[in-house]
């Protein structure tokens, strides 16, 4: 067994058991490491301490629990391995900023600690085939663009530790504003392709530190709107990477953050393909009925090494 494959067991086994003690001597010992090694092992694996990590799922869970509204709270903090209501109350707010009250009467969408797949740093999948690990389906493939597709919308000026932090830190989702605001706005685009996809793309920015993320729909042509951003996906050949999830929420959060890890971090670099410095998610819509997407990348001259990762 790999070793990768010893923290993959653990990893399981935590979220099997959210609601039980979980102790560092017994998950060691499920992994047949030592305390010493198998935290050392799991800090880099994971990149978190494993008591943060388990906390972190303890609460990425209650958000789900929550939308339940027949669970009393009470019974949520207990059922996950909190000492009380008010011990519960008070790490949700210093997590996400907002009671889990407050979360239940206004369930936004909140990054939060993905469990992770570690099969992903490892494994190589071939064009074409696709791969079913953990709840999510995956396809790598390529298709060559003839013609230039455009889209209208809004971008927002991110921080680079945003796309650092995903599936590892946890908070407010500050991207949900930009698209509920151009959910609101566009009505009154009337150079929106009806029923056409809607895209987020993130690229460089010219401020260093900072992406800019770029939310919108698929629009009839370039002329653009006052007040509103373009974005174009030019011709030329793609690296199309499609995926599902069980649900949104697990597909904008959890399952995304895994295949961008695994493109960025395995893929490319195993294949040495090269791609245009930016990263488009196309969904049918960007709502909550929808539970697939792709992901575009040109393939081109330059290193993937320009990419926000």
């Amino acid at each position: 067994m790999y070793a990768w494959e010893q923290i993959q067991k653990t990893l399981d086994y935590i979220d099997e058991n959210l609601g039980e003690p979980l102790k560092i001597k017994q998950l060691s010992e499920i992994a047949a490491l030592s305390p010493f090694y198998y935290q050392r092992l799991f800090g880099r694996l994971v990149k978190k301490p494993v008591m943060e990590y388990i906390r972190l799922r303890r609460l990425a869970r209650a958000t789900e629990v929550l939308a339940d509204n027949d669970n009393r709270i009470i019974d949520i903090a207990l059922d996950l391995g909190f000492q009380s209501h008010e011990h519960f109350t008070r790490t949700f707010k210093e997590t996400f900023g907002m009671t889990p009250d407050e979360y239940r009467g206004n369930p936004i969408p909140l990054n939060r600690m993905t469990k992770p797949q570690l099969l992903l740093n490892y494994v190589f999948l071939d064009e074409g085939i696709p791969l079913v690990t953990d709840g999510i389906v995956l396809e790598i493939s390529r298709r060559t663009l003839k013609t230039p597709e455009y889209f209208i919308g809004m971008e927002k000026k991110m921080p680079v530790q945003f796309l650092d932090g995903l599936g590892v830190e946890s908070g407010v989702d500050p991207l949900d504003t930009l698209w509920r605001t151009f959910h609101d706005q566009k009505r009154e685009l009337d150079i929106l392709v009806n029923e056409g996809d809607e895209i987020g793309v993130a690229y460089p920015c010219c401020e260093e530190g900072y992406f800019t993320y770029f939310a919108g729909g698929e629009a009839k042509d370039s002329e653009g709107r006052d007040g509103y951003k373009s974005w174009q996906l030019s011709p030329g050949e793609y690296l199309i990477c499609s995926f599902e999830a069980e649900n949104f929420e697990t597909l904008v959060m959890d399952t995304l953050y895994k295949v961008q890890q695994y493109v960025f971090g395995t893929w490319l670099p195993r294949r040495q393909l090269q791609t245009e410095p930016f990263c488009a998610e196309r969904y049918a819509s960007h709502s909550r009925d929808t539970k697939n997407m792709e992901i575009w990348l040109k393939l081109s001259a330059r290193g993937v090494g320009d990419l926000p990762q």
